[in-house]
Protein backbone atom coordinates (compact mmCIF):
# COMPACT_ATOMS: atom_id res chain seq x y z
CA UNK A 1 0.00 0.00 0.00
CA UNK A 2 2.76 2.31 0.87
CA UNK A 3 4.55 1.92 -2.48
CA UNK A 4 1.11 2.63 -4.13
CA UNK A 5 0.56 5.83 -2.42
CA UNK A 6 4.65 6.71 -3.00
CA UNK A 7 3.70 5.93 -6.88
CA UNK A 8 0.35 8.52 -6.70
CA UNK A 9 2.70 11.27 -5.37
CA UNK A 10 5.13 10.78 -7.73
CA UNK A 11 3.05 11.12 -11.00
CA UNK A 12 1.36 14.12 -8.85
CA UNK A 13 4.14 15.70 -8.51
CA UNK A 14 4.77 19.14 -10.08
CA UNK A 15 7.10 19.07 -12.99
CA UNK A 16 9.32 22.03 -13.90
CA UNK A 17 10.02 22.13 -17.63
CA UNK A 18 12.51 24.12 -19.31
CA UNK A 19 10.92 27.09 -21.54
CA UNK A 20 12.60 27.90 -24.78
CA UNK A 21 11.52 30.04 -27.56
CA UNK A 22 12.84 28.19 -30.24
CA UNK A 23 10.78 27.68 -32.93
CA UNK A 24 10.44 24.22 -34.25
CA UNK A 25 8.92 22.67 -36.97
CA UNK A 26 5.11 22.37 -37.16
CA UNK A 27 3.58 20.10 -38.94
CA UNK A 28 -0.49 19.71 -39.00
CA UNK A 29 -2.55 16.75 -40.13
CA UNK A 30 -5.84 15.91 -41.08
CA UNK A 31 -8.03 13.10 -42.44
CA UNK A 32 -11.71 11.74 -41.81
CA UNK A 33 -12.95 8.51 -42.19
CA UNK A 34 -16.29 7.23 -43.77
CA UNK A 35 -17.80 3.92 -42.35
CA UNK A 36 -20.36 2.25 -44.95
CA UNK A 37 -22.40 -0.64 -44.20
CA UNK A 38 -24.92 -2.43 -46.20
CA UNK A 39 -27.97 -3.74 -44.71
CA UNK A 40 -29.47 -7.15 -45.22
CA UNK A 41 -32.62 -6.98 -44.58
CA UNK A 42 -34.41 -10.74 -43.78
CA UNK A 43 -37.75 -11.01 -46.05
CA UNK A 44 -40.08 -14.07 -46.45
CA UNK A 45 -38.93 -17.18 -48.06
CA UNK A 46 -40.31 -18.37 -51.63
CA UNK A 47 -44.01 -19.46 -51.19
CA UNK A 48 -45.91 -21.04 -54.04
CA UNK A 49 -49.80 -21.45 -53.99
CA UNK A 50 -51.16 -24.26 -55.73
CA UNK A 51 -55.28 -24.38 -55.48
CA UNK A 52 -54.61 -22.76 -51.89
CA UNK A 53 -51.43 -24.80 -50.91
CA UNK A 54 -48.90 -22.70 -49.75
CA UNK A 55 -45.84 -24.42 -49.50
CA UNK A 56 -42.68 -21.75 -48.67
CA UNK A 57 -38.92 -23.27 -49.46
CA UNK A 58 -35.24 -22.19 -49.35
CA UNK A 59 -34.51 -18.87 -51.61
CA UNK A 60 -31.18 -17.48 -52.38
CA UNK A 61 -31.43 -13.29 -52.55
CA UNK A 62 -28.26 -11.73 -54.19
CA UNK A 63 -28.40 -8.24 -53.93
CA UNK A 64 -25.63 -5.73 -56.15
CA UNK A 65 -25.07 -2.41 -54.68
CA UNK A 66 -22.79 0.69 -55.92
CA UNK A 67 -22.74 3.50 -53.51
CA UNK A 68 -19.63 6.42 -54.01
CA UNK A 69 -18.63 8.88 -51.01
CA UNK A 70 -16.84 12.61 -51.32
CA UNK A 71 -15.12 14.31 -49.35
CA UNK A 72 -13.59 17.83 -49.05
CA UNK A 73 -12.17 20.99 -46.55
CA UNK A 74 -13.22 23.95 -46.50
CA UNK A 75 -11.82 26.47 -46.54
CA UNK A 76 -9.44 24.79 -48.83
CA UNK A 77 -5.66 25.91 -48.67
CA UNK A 78 -2.98 24.38 -50.27
CA UNK A 79 -0.27 26.38 -48.89
CA UNK A 80 0.36 28.24 -45.24
CA UNK A 81 2.90 30.52 -43.63
CA UNK A 82 4.61 29.17 -41.35
CA UNK A 83 7.05 31.77 -39.93
CA UNK A 84 10.44 31.99 -38.81
CA UNK A 85 12.03 33.06 -35.63
CA UNK A 86 15.43 34.37 -35.01
CA UNK A 87 17.35 32.20 -32.39
CA UNK A 88 19.86 34.65 -32.60
CA UNK A 89 22.06 34.22 -29.28
CA UNK A 90 25.20 35.86 -28.85
CA UNK A 91 25.01 38.01 -26.25
CA UNK A 92 23.08 38.12 -22.16
CA UNK A 93 25.96 36.85 -20.43
CA UNK A 94 29.57 37.64 -19.55
CA UNK A 95 32.47 35.23 -19.19
CA UNK A 96 35.18 35.59 -16.16
CA UNK A 97 36.73 38.30 -17.79
CA UNK A 98 33.41 40.08 -18.88
CA UNK A 99 33.18 39.16 -22.58
CA UNK A 100 29.59 39.10 -23.73
CA UNK A 101 28.46 34.99 -24.11
CA UNK A 102 25.38 33.43 -25.10
CA UNK A 103 23.28 32.88 -22.35
CA UNK A 104 21.47 30.08 -24.08
CA UNK A 105 18.27 32.71 -24.61
CA UNK A 106 17.53 34.43 -27.99
CA UNK A 107 18.86 37.91 -28.20
CA UNK A 108 15.31 38.78 -29.71
CA UNK A 109 12.59 36.32 -28.72
CA UNK A 110 9.62 36.67 -31.06
CA UNK A 111 10.77 38.10 -34.01
CA UNK A 112 10.07 36.97 -37.35
CA UNK A 113 12.71 37.18 -39.87
CA UNK A 114 10.56 35.63 -42.75
CA UNK A 115 7.32 33.04 -43.46
CA UNK A 116 8.03 29.54 -44.98
CA UNK A 117 5.11 28.45 -47.07
CA UNK A 118 4.01 24.84 -46.28
CA UNK A 119 2.22 22.45 -48.19
CA UNK A 120 -1.18 21.83 -46.21
CA UNK A 121 -2.11 18.40 -48.29
CA UNK A 122 -5.61 19.19 -48.56
CA UNK A 123 -7.31 17.67 -51.47
CA UNK A 124 -11.13 16.20 -52.46
CA UNK A 125 -11.66 12.54 -51.74
CA UNK A 126 -13.72 10.54 -54.19
CA UNK A 127 -14.32 6.89 -53.78
CA UNK A 128 -16.69 4.51 -55.43
CA UNK A 129 -17.42 0.90 -53.57
CA UNK A 130 -19.68 -1.68 -55.67
CA UNK A 131 -20.11 -5.18 -54.29
CA UNK A 132 -22.43 -7.88 -54.11
CA UNK A 133 -24.85 -9.26 -50.98
CA UNK A 134 -26.08 -12.56 -50.71
CA UNK A 135 -28.72 -13.78 -48.48
CA UNK A 136 -30.21 -17.31 -47.86
CA UNK A 137 -33.09 -18.45 -46.21
CA UNK A 138 -34.05 -21.93 -45.31
CA UNK A 139 -36.94 -23.07 -43.23
CA UNK A 140 -36.40 -25.22 -40.47
CA UNK A 141 -40.12 -27.04 -40.36
CA UNK A 142 -38.61 -29.80 -42.68
CA UNK A 143 -41.66 -32.34 -41.92
CA UNK A 144 -43.96 -29.27 -42.53
CA UNK A 145 -42.39 -28.99 -46.05
CA UNK A 146 -42.28 -32.20 -47.15
CA UNK A 147 -46.61 -32.30 -46.15
CA UNK A 148 -47.16 -29.40 -47.77
CA UNK A 149 -45.11 -30.31 -51.10
CA UNK A 150 -47.27 -33.97 -51.20
CA UNK A 151 -50.60 -31.92 -50.93
CA UNK A 152 -49.47 -29.65 -53.70
CA UNK A 153 -48.40 -32.90 -55.86
CA UNK A 154 -51.86 -34.21 -55.54
CA UNK A 155 -53.45 -31.09 -56.02
CA UNK A 156 -51.42 -31.03 -59.38
CA UNK A 157 -52.78 -34.49 -60.16
CA UNK A 158 -56.80 -33.77 -59.47
CA UNK A 159 -56.22 -30.65 -61.75
CA UNK A 160 -54.54 -32.60 -64.54
CA UNK A 161 -56.99 -35.25 -64.32
CA UNK A 162 -59.80 -31.86 -64.51
CA UNK A 163 -57.91 -31.21 -67.41
CA UNK A 164 -57.90 -34.13 -68.92
CA UNK A 165 -61.97 -34.70 -68.47
CA UNK A 166 -62.25 -31.48 -70.14
CA UNK A 167 -60.47 -32.30 -73.13
CA UNK A 168 -62.24 -36.00 -73.61
CA UNK A 169 -65.75 -34.12 -73.64
CA UNK A 170 -64.68 -31.48 -75.81
CA UNK A 171 -63.27 -34.00 -77.88
CA UNK A 172 -66.73 -36.59 -78.19
CA UNK A 173 -68.68 -33.39 -78.65
CA UNK A 174 -66.48 -32.22 -81.59
CA UNK A 175 -66.49 -35.76 -83.17
CA UNK A 176 -70.40 -36.01 -82.56
CA UNK A 177 -71.21 -32.64 -84.04
CA UNK A 178 -68.68 -32.81 -87.08
CA UNK A 179 -70.47 -36.88 -87.85
CA UNK A 180 -74.27 -35.13 -87.54
CA UNK A 181 -73.03 -32.32 -89.83
CA UNK A 182 -71.48 -34.37 -92.49
CA UNK A 183 -74.06 -37.08 -92.18
CA UNK A 184 -76.23 -33.84 -93.36
CA UNK A 185 -73.80 -32.85 -96.10
CA UNK A 186 -72.79 -29.92 -94.49
CA UNK A 187 -69.26 -29.40 -94.10
CA UNK A 188 -66.55 -26.32 -94.18
CA UNK A 189 -64.85 -25.73 -97.16
CA UNK A 190 -61.30 -27.02 -97.70
CA UNK A 191 -59.91 -23.39 -97.96
CA UNK A 192 -61.83 -22.38 -94.87
CA UNK A 193 -59.66 -21.69 -91.90
CA UNK A 194 -62.48 -23.54 -89.66
CA UNK A 195 -62.00 -26.99 -91.50
CA UNK A 196 -59.29 -28.25 -89.26
CA UNK A 197 -61.76 -28.43 -86.65
CA UNK A 198 -63.41 -31.62 -88.20
CA UNK A 199 -60.33 -32.78 -90.79
CA UNK A 200 -59.24 -35.53 -88.62
CA UNK A 201 -63.42 -37.03 -88.52
CA UNK A 202 -64.29 -40.07 -90.73
CA UNK A 203 -67.94 -40.70 -91.30
CA UNK A 204 -67.71 -45.25 -91.40
CA UNK A 205 -70.69 -47.04 -91.89
CA UNK A 206 -72.28 -47.95 -88.97
CA UNK A 207 -71.56 -51.86 -86.99
CA UNK A 208 -74.26 -54.25 -88.30
CA UNK A 209 -75.78 -52.34 -90.96
CA UNK A 210 -74.75 -53.06 -94.65
CA UNK A 211 -74.63 -50.16 -96.80
CA UNK A 212 -76.64 -50.19 -100.40
CA UNK A 213 -74.70 -52.71 -102.91
CA UNK A 214 -75.11 -54.02 -106.11
CA UNK A 215 -73.50 -58.40 -107.12
CA UNK A 216 -72.63 -59.11 -110.38
CA UNK A 217 -73.30 -63.23 -111.03
CA UNK A 218 -70.78 -64.51 -113.27
CA UNK A 219 -71.80 -66.86 -116.27
CA UNK A 220 -69.97 -69.31 -118.28
CA UNK A 221 -71.06 -71.42 -121.50
CA UNK A 222 -70.74 -74.93 -119.91
CA UNK A 223 -73.02 -73.38 -117.70
CA UNK A 224 -75.48 -72.39 -119.96
CA UNK A 225 -75.21 -75.68 -121.67
CA UNK A 226 -75.89 -77.70 -118.38
CA UNK A 227 -79.01 -75.04 -117.55
CA UNK A 228 -80.90 -75.80 -120.85
CA UNK A 229 -80.46 -79.90 -121.10
CA UNK A 230 -82.26 -79.52 -117.36
CA UNK A 231 -85.06 -77.33 -118.14
CA UNK A 232 -87.15 -80.05 -120.81
CA UNK A 233 -85.99 -82.72 -118.56
CA UNK A 234 -87.76 -81.23 -115.59
CA UNK A 235 -90.35 -79.67 -117.68
CA UNK A 236 -91.57 -83.44 -119.40
CA UNK A 237 -94.36 -84.76 -117.46
CA UNK A 238 -95.16 -88.38 -116.43
CA UNK A 239 -96.95 -90.29 -119.16
CA UNK A 240 -99.93 -92.83 -117.78
CA UNK A 241 -99.41 -96.32 -118.10
CA UNK A 242 -100.71 -98.03 -121.48
CA UNK A 243 -103.43 -100.07 -120.64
Amino acid sequence: MKRVLAALLLFAGPVNAQVSSTAAPVANSSGSVTNQAVQVVPSKTFSSVINGVSCQGASLTINPFLSSTTGWSDPYERYYNEPVYDTLDLAGAFDPEGNPVPDGRPDNPGSVLFHKPVRTGQKTNFSVNGGITAQISIPLDRSHIRTCRRAAEKQVELMEAALADKRLNYEIARLRNCADLMKEGVMFHPKSPYSKICADVVLVNPPGVLPPHTHSIPTSSKTAETSDAAKPTQQQPSSPASP
